[in-house]
């Protein structure tokens, strides 16, 4: 059974940072605007704005700010202009009239140059979660986004994280990680009555530390 469908990202961040101990694994997230977008870039040097509902990473566009300026990248086309004018400028017409977000932007852990994220997958079933699936997504050669609908390649979770930081414990690294979404099921269970299913995106830094990039009701 699925059970109830909540589709704003933003009301799902605001209840995971009411817990001091989740609170820490979510990255920094404003309301889509050139002043949070210029401060945002100004701190964190990358950011990715989503739209607050959507799914399949539809819409989702990274900046990167260097020394001459921003790096846009959309799908598979990447444009750079010199001036916070200009960005706001293409932006605009990108974002075809919904209502984003922005995330501080994280620097993934990677498989032969291509960054990867990970699915959990939980689902209610006689009153009791239950893990359904823990896997790696490999984005497609070209793109930052890695939804299996954009040509993500799925990976056995110890499998990514052994092949994407040989150096830390993937074991400890994947119990972390299921730790961190009972927490959040407790949450968002809490604030949200009668959902049944859910589907959790971390990301893994170059670091290895875990960060919680989305929660989905309605997942794939």
């Amino acid at each position: 059974m699925a059970g109830r469908q909540l589709a704003s990202k933003w009301l799902k961040t605001e209840t995971l940072l009411t817990d001091p101990e989740v609170a820490p694994y979510i990255p920094a997230t404003k309301p889509y605007g050139g002043d949070n977008l210029d401060s945002m870039l100004t701190e964190y040097g990358m950011v990715v704005i989503k739209p607050i509902v959507g799914t399949g990473g539809n819409g989702v566009i990274r900046i990167q700010k260097n020394e001459t300026g921003y790096l846009i990248t959309h799908k598979r086309r990447s444009v750079h202009v010199n001036t916070l004018h200009s960005l706001l400028y293409v932006l605009n017409r990108l974002r075809l009239r919904r209502r984003y977000l922005i995330q501080q932007g994280i620097h993934l852990a990677r498989i032969q140059g291509r960054p990867l994220d990970y699915r959990v997958k939980v689902v209610k079933e006689r009153g009791k979660w239950g893990f359904r699936a823990m896997l790696g997504r490999l984005a497609s050669p070209g793109l930052f986004v890695t939804n299996v609908c954009k040509g993500g390649v799925l990976l056995r979770c110890r499998h990514a994280l052994r092949l994407s930081l040989p150096h830390i414990n993937a074991v400890e690294k994947r119990n972390e990680m299921r730790h961190l979404t009972r927490q959040c099921i407790s949450l968002l269970e809490s604030r949200f009555p009668g959902i049944g299913e859910l589907g959790f995106d971390y990301g893994v830094d170059t670091e290895g530390k875990i960060w919680i990039l989305e929660v989905n009701t309605r997942p794939s």
